[in-house]
């Protein structure tokens, strides 16, 4: 599992200073760049080695409100790799209290620049096997 932390900026809330719910996917496409990071894979060479990796799929469920001035973590974990395409799950949380603010997942897959569908595998073996390693399946 992968922790990312921020704090809420005033810009992702409303009259109310809630946050606004097109920010959580916002925070887990933020704490997935950074998952990867941690896992070795830096998104910005893979996309130099010409391997692009679109969403595929995402879903999040609110769980209680956010507001400006909180922190907020998000716990990730990659919960399945293939040769194609990988998922990952998220939970953020208030980082104060620990109170589930949301949770969901995403789905992602390996294309080239033409758009056309890779294998990571066979592509980038070592880096392959290096996030098989790291999958975390949902207990």
């Amino acid at each position: 599992m992968h922790i990312y932390r921020r704090n809420i900026f005033y810009y992702e809330t409303d009259r109310m200073q809630v946050v606004h719910h097109s920010n959580y996917i916002r925070w887990m496409e933020e704490a997935r760049i950074a998952c990867l990071d941690a896992l070795g894979v830096c998104y910005a060479e893979l996309e130099a080695k010409g391997i692009i990796s679109p969403v595929l799929s995402v879903e999040c469920h609110y769980r209680s409100m956010s507001r400006f001035g909180e922190t907020f973590r998000v716990e990730t974990k990659l919960t399945e790799v293939t040769r194609v395409s990988y998922s990952l799950s998220y939970r953020i949380y208030d980082d104060a209290t620990g109170e589930l603010r949301a949770d969901g997942t995403s789905s992602h897959c390996f294309i080239n620049e033409k758009g056309r569908p890779i294998s990571l595998a066979k592509k980038e073996p070592e880096l392959y096997e290096r996030v098989c390693r790291a999958v975390e399946p949902e207990s």
